[in-house]
């Protein structure tokens, strides 16, 4: 199993202990936490900096199809587009990763063809969790032998919010040890977790279970990541490694479609964790729509025109 740090040991040799630290987290100030992230979201980018935003934002894009309708053809359309997002400027950065169900995942390594973009997978019975830990452990380990660098698993929302916590803490630590070399990044769905608070002992307890990336949502309910909740656990991690040493990336996911979303959201890294967040190995946005909007706003600073959505590809 993957090694606890060792502050947290005592922490998680039982569920009441495990219990006991994270009722003891401070308490999140609702108005406050909502009110600095509207503020952040308020900063004025200039032009120099807007173009290195964008170009940073899809950098760090994992480019992501997970429709039940998802076929071959689709995965490697949205792989050639990872690769080469902007086929009329050869200078536009690759995306950071693919995201696929695992069945999908061998036919997106093949199509990537040895470039530098990540494979990454929804397991364990994604997007509600609601499978045994052996199915879960089976789904994960399947990506990872197709060839998967990333796992993205949810947590199981029904234990963590009956207060099962160490249920959840020991299913992470399972399929992140299932996950081998493959980074992992665990989902919370925080539209479901109802509080900030919850929030911010799900954070806690997936780092301290080993979480390589903490994640908002699954894009699939109602809420998804917003700057808020987002603002929250970039806290979380920048607390974390203040305490440990460890750094654990974020990955808001859904909901995110403009430009000036994705540089609001930067915005929140950059004065929230700090500029070491700033790279596509410790931030991404989970996103399909986006990509698109970035390309537009791309070829708009560089010709002073806005192309339309007929220049770029739908997905």
């Amino acid at each position: 199993m993957p090694t606890i740090a060792p502050a947290f040991a005592d922490v998680t040799s039982s569920d009441s202990a495990l219990r006991r630290f994270l009722h003891g987290l401070p308490g999140v100030d609702a108005v406050g936490l909502e009110a600095r992230a509207a503020s952040l979201g308020t900063r004025s980018i200039k032009t120099t900096a807007k173009a290195y935003a964008i170009d940073l934002a899809i950098s760090m894009i994992d480019l992501t199809t997970l429709e039940g309708a998802d076929t071959p053809g689709k995965v490697r359309a949205l792989a050639a587009k990872a690769v080469n997002p902007d086929p009329t400027d050869r200078t536009t950065p690759k995306t950071a990763a693919v995201c696929v169900y695992p069945d999908m995942v061998a036919t997106a390594k093949a199509a990537l063809g040895g470039a530098d973009v990540k494979v990454a997978s929804v397991a364990t019975a994604f997007p509600a969790g609601r499978a045994a830990l052996d199915v879960k452990l089976a789904d994960t380990r399947d990506a990872v032998a197709a060839g998967a660098d990333e796992i993205d698993m949810v947590i199981d929302r029904g234990a963590f919010l009956s207060g099962r916590y160490m249920k959840v803490f020991e299913e992470i630590r399972a399929v992140k040890e299932a996950s081998g070399a493959a980074r992992l990044k665990v989902i919370f769905e925080t539209g479901e977790l109802s509080t900030y608070d919850n929030i911010r002992r799900a954070s806690w307890l997936g780092m301290m279970a080993g979480a390589d990336f903490i994640k908002t949502s699954t894009g699939k309910v109602a809420v998804n990541a917003t700057p808020a909740n987002t603002l929250l656990m970039l806290e979380a991690v920048r607390d974390f490694r203040a305490q440990t040493g460890v750094q654990v990336g974020v990955k808001p996911a859904g909901g995110i479609r403009t430009s000036k979303d994705a540089i609001k959201f930067l915005v929140l890294v950059n004065e929230t964790a700090g500029g070491d967040w700033l790279d596509n190995h410790w931030f991404r946005f989970g996103a399909s729509s986006l990509l698109n909007d970035l390309l537009m706003q791309r070829q708009k600073l560089a010709t002073g025109r806005y192309s339309g959505p007929d220049y770029v590809t739908v997905d």
